[in-house]
C-alpha cells in the first residue's frame, strides 16, 4: 500500500490563496509598468549561479550559511561537489549577466528584474526562505552619474504610493561618510566596524557599543563618537554641520558629504518628511561603496526594511577585470505583501480572474455556448463556461462564491437569444455578445 504523504505548509515558503495571488499579480504588473515608465528594461537571469560568485559577494560572515546549494539526490552528502546554488538576491546574478552580455548591451544599462530569491535563514515575521524581489539598477562604464542616486529612490517611492503602501520613510546615507569618518578616527578596518554598526536597528546603541568594547575594536571614547554619528537624522541639509560638529575630518568623509547633499537636494520636492538623511544606515553587504538606502513602514517601526540598495563600484567589474560601477534598489515584495495582508490592509476581491460566466443549461446548444464564449473573449473579456448541462441554481451559487460579476444565459428558441445577470445588483437584461458592455461595474 502506497504511503500517504501529509500535505502541509513549509515555514518560510508563503503560498497565497487565489484571491490574494490575483492582487499580488496586479502589484507585479504595476511595478513593471512603473519601472518601464522610467526606461528600465526587463532581464530574467537564471535562478542558479556558481557558488563561488555568490559567496564572494555576500555578507561574508553569514551568506554561506544561508545559500541553498543545488545537487542531485544521488550526489547528496558530505562528498557532494557543490558548484551551484540558488541566488539569495538579484544583484549578483545581474552583475554576472551584464558581464556575460557586455558587448551586446547599451550603456548606461538600466535594468529591472522581478524574480524569486531563496535564502536559508530562520523564518520569522517579514523574513522568508522563498520570496519575490523587484530590483532596478543602472550600470555604466567607469562612472555612474549622481543623477541616478536621486532618481532611484524617486521610482521606488512612486511604486509604493501606487501600491498604497503608506506611510513610508526613505532613509539615505553614504558609505563614504562612514568609512571616511572611521578613518578620521584612526580605525584601520572600517568595513568591519560598518558591519557591526549595521546591527544598530536590531540591537540598539547599547548593543553596538557593547560589541565594539567587548571585542576591543575601538576605545570607549571612539565608540561614543561613532554612536553620536549614528544618531544624526535630518530631513534637510542639517546633517552636514551636525557631522562636522563632531570634529572629525578626512577627504573621503568630505566626498561622502558632498554626494549625500546632492541626493537630499535632488529629493527635496518630496513632501512630508519622507526622505531622511540617516547616519545610522550602513547596509552590511560588502559591495556597497557610496549612497545607501533603506525604506521603512512608519506604522510598523520594528518591522524589517521593505526596500534597500545602494551604489557599488566593483561588483560587475570583478567578472570583467574592468571598472563597471552601478547603483540599484530592491523592493521586498513578499515582505510588504505578507505584512499588509496580515494586517487586513489589502482589499481582496474575487477568487478568479473570470469576468463572465456562461451557464450550461439543459436547453443550451453546446456549439452556441462555445461561439458566445469565443466572441466575448475576442473582445477582451475573461470568460468561463460550465463544463456540462446542470441546474441553474447550482451554477449561480458557483458564480457567486467565486465573485464573478456577470452570469450569462443563452436562451432557448422562444426566449431572448441572450441575457446577462449582474451578480451585484441582480438586474438581468438582454445582451448581444458582439456589442455588450458591463453596466457600470468595474472589471
Amino acid at each position: 500500500m502506497q504511503k500517504r504523504i501529509k500535505a502541509r505548509a513549509l515555514s518560510g515558503y508563503p503560498e497565497w490563496l487565489p484571491e490574494a495571488r490575483l492582487v499580488e499579480m496586479k502589484w507585479l504588473d504595476l511595478i513593471r509598468q512603473t519601472f518601464e515608465s522610467y526606461g528600465y528594461c526587463s532581464i530574467d537571469p537564471r535562478s542558479v549561479e556558481e557558488v563561488e560568485a555568490l559567496v564572494s559577494k555576500g555578507e561574508s560572515q553569514d551568506t554561506d550559511k544561508e545559500i541553498y546549494a543545488i545537487t542531485r539526490l544521488a550526489e547528496r552528502g558530505a562528498e557532494a561537489d557543490l558548484k551551484f546554488a540558488l541566488h539569495f538576491d538579484l544583484t549578483v546574478p545581474m552583475a554576472r549577466y551584464v558581464a556575460q552580455n557586455y558587448d551586446s548591451l547599451v550603456f548606461p544599462f538600466k535594468r529591472y528584474q522581478i524574480q524569486r530569491a531563496w535564502r536559508g535563514e530562520r523564518p520569522q515575521e517579514g523574513r522568508f526562505r522563498e520570496f519575490y524581489q523587484c530590483d532596478i539598477d543602472v550600470i555604466d562604464n567607469d562612472r555612474v552619474s549622481m543623477h541616478f542616486d536621486a532618481e532611484m529612490p524617486r521610482v521606488i517611492l512612486e511604486v509604493l504610493d501606487k501600491l498604497g503602501v503608506s506611510p513610508v520613510r526613505l532613509h539615505v546615507n553614504n558609505r563614504k561618510i562612514l568609512e571616511g569618518f572611521y578613518r578620521g578616527l584612526g580605525i584601520e578596518d572600517p568595513i568591519g566596524i560598518i558591519r557591526i554598526a549595521d546591527k544598530l536597528d536590531k540591537i540598539g546603541p547599547d548593543g553596538v557599543r557593547s560589541i565594539l568594547l567587548k571585542e576591543n575594536l575601538v576605545p570607549e571614547a571612539t565608540a561614543d563618537t561613532l554612536l553620536s554619528l549614528a544618531q544624526i537624522r535630518t530631513t534637510d541639509l542639517g546633517f552636514v554641520e551636525a557631522i562636522r560638529a563632531l570634529g572629525v575630518s578626512h577627504p573621503l568623509l568630505e566626498e561622502g558629504l558632498s554626494e549625500l547633499k546632492t541626493v537630499v537636494e535632488g529629493l527635496s520636492d518630496i513632501a512630508g518628511g519622507r526622505v531622511v538623511a540617516d547616519l545610522s544606515i550602513a547596509r552590511g553587504l560588502d559591495y556597497y561603496t557610496g549612497t545607501v538606502y533603506e525604506v521603512k513602514m512608519t506604522d510598523y517601526p520594528s518591522y524589517p526594511t521593505i526596500c534597500s540598495g545602494g551604489r557599488y563600484d566593483n561588483l560587475v567589474g570583478n567578472f570583467l577585470n574592468r571598472k563597471l560601477p552601478g547603483i540599484g534598489m530592491s523592493i521586498g515584495l513578499t515582505r510588504i505583501f505578507s505584512k499588509l495582508l496580515a494586517e487586513g490592509k489589502i482589499k481582496l476581491g474575487p477568487k478568479t480572474p473570470t469576468q463572465v460566466f456562461i451557464a450550461y443549461l439543459p436547453w443550451t446548444d453546446p456549439q452556441k455556448l462555445k461561439q458566445t464564449a469565443q466572441t466575448l473573449r475576442s473582445r477582451g473579456f475573461n470568460v468561463e463556461t460550465h463544463y456540462e448541462a446542470g441546474k441553474l441554481d447550482s451554477q449561480l451559487r458557483y458564480t457567486s462564491r467565486k465573485g464573478i460579476p456577470y452570469f450569462w444565459i443563452i436562451g432557448g428558441e422562444t426566449d431572448p437569444p441572450h441575457e446577462v445577470k449582474n451578480m451585484t445588483s441582480g438586474a438581468q437584461i438582454p445582451a448581444d455578445p458582439a456589442t455588450w458592455s458591463p453596466d457600470g461595474a468595474v472589471l
